[in-house]
C-alpha cells in the first residue's frame, strides 16, 4: 500500500500548457471560388441590366443605379460593347413627339435636330474626332436638364436676344395687351447660392428684359444680391445704351399718339426697384394720390411684370439645374449657365415648343426687392400720367 513518502511509486506532475484558441475552419478553395463566381455574376448581371434597360428608366433612376454600380468592382468578364446610349436612344425614339426626348433632354426630337444643325460647325472644331456632335449635344442638354451646360449654345444662339433689331414686332406684341408703344418689361430673377458669400439667403441676381411672349430681349447676369438693384441697373448695357444717345438709337423710335391727343415715346415697364425715367415707367407707389387712372396703370404694370417672373419660372422649370442652389466654388460659371438657359428658352419659343404650365408654378415665387426710394424723373411722371389716363379711358369703354 502506498503511503506518504514512499519513493517507490512517485507521482510526476504534468508540465503546464497554454490553452489554444479554437481555429476557424479554413474556407475551402472551391468554396471561395464559388463565392467569387456568384459576386462576379451578380455584378455582371447588374451592369448588363443597366446597359440593356437604361432607355426604359427615368434619367434620375439611371443616375442612381450608375452611382451604386460605380462602388462595385468591375466584373471579370468583359461586357459586350454596345453603341452609345444616345445612338441606342435615337434608334428607339424615332417619332417626332416621343415624350422620352423631353424627359431626357427637355426638348422635342425636331428641336433637338434643329439645334444640332446650328451647333455642329462649332462643335466639330472644338470636340475630339472620337466624339460625334450629336453625342456632345445630347450630353450637354442632358446635363443641363439634369446637371451641367455647354458653352457653344451661347456662342451660336446669342442673336436670339432680338431687342435691338426687332422692336417693331415687340411693340406690336405689347399693343395686343393694351400697352401702346411699350418695348419690354424689365425686372430681376434670383438664382440660389449655397453659402453665405452674399450674406444670408444670398443669391445671384439677373436683370432681364422680356417681350409680350416671354422671350428674353436683354440679359445681364451675375450680380450679387447684396448689391442694390438700382446700382446694378446703372451698370448694365441696356441702361448705358439708352442713356448714351450718341452711341445708340435704342428707344428713340416713333412716338405714339394716344386717344386724348397726347403723344408718348417708346418706353419699358420697370419693376418698383427701378427709378422712374422718361423711358422706364415704374408703378405708382402708396404715397401717390390714387384714382382710377393710377389703379388701371398699376394693373397693366402688374401684368407686364408677370411676364418677367413667368419667363424666369419657365427657365427654372425646364432646366432643373437652375432651380437649385449652386455651390460657392462654382459661381464663376453660374452666370454663363443662366444665360444659356435663357437662350435655349428663346430658341424653343421660336419653334413653338410648349412647357406644361403646371411645372412652372413652383418656380415663380421670388423674394421682392427693395422699392426705389429716390425722386422720379418729372418727364417720366408726365408720360406715366398720360398713359394712365389712356388706360383708364380704355377700361371705361369696355
Amino acid at each position: 500500500m502506498a503511503t506518504a513518502g514512499d519513493s517507490s511509486n512517485p507521482i510526476t506532475p504534468k508540465p503546464a500548457t497554454k490553452k489554444r484558441k479554437p481555429r476557424k475552419p479554413k474556407l475551402a478553395a472551391a468554396t471561395a471560388q464559388h463565392v467569387i463566381s456568384i459576386l462576379n455574376t451578380a455584378s455582371s448581371a447588374a451592369h448588363t441590366f443597366l446597359s440593356q434597360n437604361d432607355l426604359y428608366l427615368l434619367p434620375s433612376q439611371s443616375l442612381q443605379l450608375e452611382s451604386l454600380l460605380s462602388s462595385l468592382p468591375p466584373p471579370f468578364s468583359q461586357l459586350p460593347s454596345q453603341p452609345s446610349l444616345f445612338h441606342r436612344f435615337a434608334s428607339s425614339a424615332t417619332l417626332d413627339f416621343d415624350q422620352r426626348w423631353v424627359q431626357f433632354f427637355s426638348v422635342s426630337r425636331p428641336n433637338f435636330y434643329r439645334l444640332l444643325s446650328l451647333l455642329s460647325p462649332s462643335l466639330v472644331i472644338f470636340l475630339p474626332s472620337t466624339i460625334p456632335p450629336e453625342t456632345a449635344l445630347a450630353s450637354a442638354l442632358y446635363r443641363l436638364a439634369h446637371g451641367a451646360f455647354c458653352k457653344a449654345v451661347n456662342d451660336k444662339l446669342g442673336d436670339l436676344f432680338e431687342f435691338r433689331r426687332d422692336l417693331e414686332r415687340i411693340v406690336v406684341g405689347f399693343g395686343w395687351i393694351s400697352l401702346p408703344n411699350c418695348c419690354g418689361a424689365l425686372g430681376f430673377g434670383r438664382f440660389g447660392v449655397d453659402g453665405e458669400i452674399f450674406g444670408r439667403n444670398g443669391s445671384i441676381l439677373v436683370q432681364a428684359l422680356v417681350d409680350s411672349e416671354g422671350r428674353f430681349l436683354d440679359i445681364s447676369a451675375g450680380w450679387p444680391s447684396s448689391m442694390e438693384p438700382v446700382a446694378i441697373f446703372r451698370q448694365t448695357r441696356l441702361y448705358l445704351g439708352v442713356e448714351d444717345s450718341r452711341e445708340s438709337e435704342l428707344l428713340k423710335g416713333p412716338t405714339y399718339r394716344l386717344s386724348d391727343g397726347c403723344s408718348i415715346p417708346q418706353y419699358v415697364m420697370g419693376d418698383s426697384c427701378f427709378p422712374l425715367l422718361p423711358w422706364l415707367l415704374t408703378p405708382y407707389s402708396e404715397q401717390d394720390s390714387f384714382g382710377s387712372a393710377e389703379r388701371e396703370f398699376n394693373l397693366a404694370h402688374g401684368r407686364a411684370m408677370e411676364l418677367v417672373s413667368t419667363a424666369f419660372g419657365r427657365v427654372k422649370a425646364r432646366w432643373q439645374l437652375l432651380a437649385r442652389s449652386w455651390k460657392e466654388d462654382s459661381l464663376e460659371f453660374f452666370p454663363f449657365v443662366i444665360v444659356m438657359g435663357c437662350v435655349l428658352h428663346n430658341f424653343l419659343i421660336k419653334w413653338g415648343e410648349p412647357l406644361p404650365e403646371e411645372s412652372v408654378g413652383g418656380c415663380l415665387k421670388e423674394e421682392e426687392l427693395l422699392v426705389f426710394e429716390g425722386e422720379g424723373d418729372e418727364t417720366g411722371q408726365t408720360i406715366r400720367d398720360a398713359l394712365a389716363q389712356h388706360l383708364s379711358l380704355a377700361s371705361m369703354r369696355k
